[in-house]
């Protein structure tokens, strides 16, 4: 076993164990993605996503097998049917690969700044040029098409000034001041995520044939709605607009690409990645009414991913995540192997 200088520390082990089974969850989706996108240029970037990918899980195994660290199973083939009629259209996909890279950057990132070892520092800043590579070809793609939703304008300041009453905070007798370009800019990209996220509930939803499942996913969606819609007033109160909605673009087909397994962890992900968001906008927040609902969207969703882990768990599909070092078990075993001699 490696000295404790070399050996890989909690936050790497956990981050890595997660990576590989949210990167072969990936690799499942984009592979189904493939054949039934008929648009050169979004098959492209897919094409890059799986190799990315398929690169991730290739380092991340090396790393697992040097450390004898036993392989999560994750997600296999048989958790995709590469053979299913399209559910999403070409305009989804794109959607979809764009917001995924938002969502890898961030953990990325995370990762790479708890991370110790060398190794692992230089395999999250490769995943993190590799999300960031995939994210601007995205955009681009998306632009070239005209379906990236801008988010709203605002003049251009003609001096600097600053905040010298606790009223930009509270209310004042009832009424709100406006929206600042940051509450604003939050608001619109995380509903963006949200409309992305309601899309792939929604398709779930058509095809899940387990109706344990299938329930969990209809919570999700009318969780879902109920934040959209509150946001969505906030921007239309300020006679801004929102994202369009992406659900005409889940094609009427009741065969299902994914196993429930998949499609259930990936909702899963989904929740937990609105609860990250959300409190991001809360710390960059000024006026309390958005604060406010930004947490009560996070208490919704975290009592929304507590049911969604006990399903996990009761379906017998949550792997078990690795466990930190038992002291006093190590201790005991020392002092008997101490006696021995």
């Amino acid at each position: 076993m490696p000295d404790n200088n070399e050996r890989l520390t909690s936050s790497e082990i956990s981050n890595l164990w997660t990576h590989y089974i949210r990167e072969t969850m990936q690799i499942c989706v984009t592979k189904y993605f493939l054949p039934i996108i008929k648009d050169p240029e979004i098959h492209k970037i897919y094409t890059l996503a799986l190799e990315m990918s398929e690169n991730h899980v290739i380092k991340i195994r090396d790393i697992f097998h040097k450390e004898n660290f036993p392989i999560p199973k994750g997600f296999t083939k048989e958790d995709v049917n590469l053979h299913a009629p399209p559910l999403f259209t070409d305009a989804f996909s794109i959607f979809y690969i764009h917001t995924m890279t938002m969502h890898g950057s961030q953990a990325y990132n995370l990762a790479f700044s708890v991370s110790i070892r060398k190794d692992i520092r230089d395999f999250y800043y490769q995943c993190n040029l590799d999300t960031m590579d995939l994210y601007n070809k995205s955009f681009d793609v998306m632009q070239s098409k005209q379906l990236y939703d801008k988010p709203p304008f605002y003049e251009t300041p003609s001096n600097v000034s600053f905040i010298n009453s606790l009223n930009y905070v509270t209310d004042v007798l009832g009424e709100r001041r406006k929206m600042n370009s940051i509450e604003s800019g939050n608001i619109f990209f995380n509903l963006q995520k949200s409309l992305i996220a309601k899309a792939c509930f929604f398709a779930f939803n058509q095809v899940c044939k387990d109706k344990e499942i299938n329930h969990f996913i209809n919570k999700c969606i009318n969780r879902k709605n109920k934040h959209i819609g509150v946001f969505s007033n906030l921007l239309l109160k300020e006679d801004l607009h929102s994202p369009r909605a992406l659900e005409p673009e889940v094609v009427k087909s009741t065969i299902s690409p994914f196993s429930d397994k998949l499609m259930l962890f990936h909702s899963g992900f989904l929740i937990a990645a609105a609860i990250s968001y959300y409190g991001s906008a809360i710390v960059t927040s000024i006026r309390a009414d958005i604060t406010y609902h930004c947490e009560k969207a996070i208490f919704d969703d975290l009592l929304l991913y507590g049911v969604f882990g006990k399903l996990l768990i009761k379906k017998k599909w949550l792997e078990q995540p690795p466990f930190a070092d038992d002291r006093k078990l190590v201790s005991e075993t020392g002092k008997r192997n101490q006696g021995s001699f």
